[in-house]
């Protein structure tokens, strides 16, 4: 593919709170512009996590035609997987996708995911794993790890937004302004990332339709086998690593270890997601101000969404 074709393909962003549809608008709009789907999803990266990830593979199918995607199911429960490697993996899907002249599809809710690779401004950098500060980081509570955050980067407290409530990526967060504080910037190793024509869009969904859709697809959820699923991991994952990878494993695991009633765990869980996609939006209102997002209502129906989103690319030739 030649350079100016390369510079002109445009890289298509869809994003959303959690049950807004970004999965199902994402491989429509890809089966009619020869698209491939980027996932910007922290969690859908790992094998075996796919009910309480939402993985939604089925909806990679399209009138019979298969949607390839990329960053979904790369690394083996228990692996580490943080921002820089999402920032590597991305670009290497990036060249695989030009190469083959599709349109990469950046698609997932990680709003931090999605400023890494298509906004200025975040450091593309190796940071490595500090092993020691890892295990006194391990010993303590969400609450402290928080503070102990607030103090090394009291300066960078918005990036807090969407991972408060998730011990492994406060953990990351912490490594890495240890890390940016303490070493020098030779220890740098720079990602080169393609510079496409980047639009953005964002699904508009109201928080009682929200609320109800997410209440909705947790009960499908735990009637498909997500506590099933979350048990066939706790054999092979210690349960203080499972519960870092998120709300649904973080109370699943507590129900699973007869800390709480099923109950208890679904009101917790439930109240939990709604409040995750809060955050959510609270992340993508503060990334307005940093770049153009189009909103798409959800009640629209999909032939509608997809028009509008093509509109706004009408000037490229797919």
């Amino acid at each position: 593919m030649s350079q100016e074709k390369s510079l002109n393909t445009p890289l298509l962003v869809i994003t959303g709170p959690t049950a807004s549809g970004k999965t199902g608008l994402a491989t429509q709009l890809s089966a009619k512009i020869n698209g491939e789907i980027i996932s910007a999803d922290s969690r859908q990266v790992f094998k075996r996590m796919d009910i309480g990830t939402g993985k939604d593979l089925f909806d990679y199918e399209v009138d019979g035609k298969k949607i390839p995607y990329h960053l979904i199911d790369i690394c083996n429960p228990g692996d580490d997987f943080n921002l820089y490697l999402f920032q590597k993996k991305y670009a290497e899907a990036v060249d695989e996708i030009i190469e083959k002249e599709a349109v990469p599809v950046l698609c997932g809710g990680t709003g931090l995911y999605i400023e890494a690779v298509t906004l200025k401004g975040y450091d593309e950098v190796w940071i490595p794993r500090n092993e020691s500060l890892r295990e006194e980081l391990y010993s303590l509570e969400l609450n402290q790890l928080l503070d102990f955050y607030k103090h090394l980067a009291p300066n960078k407290l918005e990036q807090l937004e969407g991972i408060s409530h998730r011990e492994r990526s406060l953990i990351r967060a912490i490594e890495i302004e240890h890390f940016l504080k303490f070493k020098p910037q030779t220890d740098y190793h720079p990602i080169n990332f393609k510079e496409l024509p980047t639009y953005n869009f964002a699904l508009s969904i109201d928080k009682e339709t929200r609320w109800n859709k997410i209440e909705k697809r947790l009960d499908e959820r735990l009637k498909e086998g997500m506590i099933e699923e979350v048990e066939g991991l706790l054999k092979d994952i210690d349960d203080k690593k499972l519960r870092s990878y998120g709300l649904e494993y973080r109370h699943i695991t507590e129900y699973l270890l007869g800390e709480c009633s099923y109950e208890e765990m679904r009101t917790v869980l439930l109240k939990s997601i709604q409040q995750f996609s809060k955050r959510q939006m609270t992340w993508f209102r503060r990334m307005e101000k940093k770049t153009t997002l189009h909103w798409v209502p959800v009640e629209w129906e999909m032939n509608k969404k997809m028009d509008f989103v093509l509109e706004k690319v009408q000037e490229l030739n797919f």
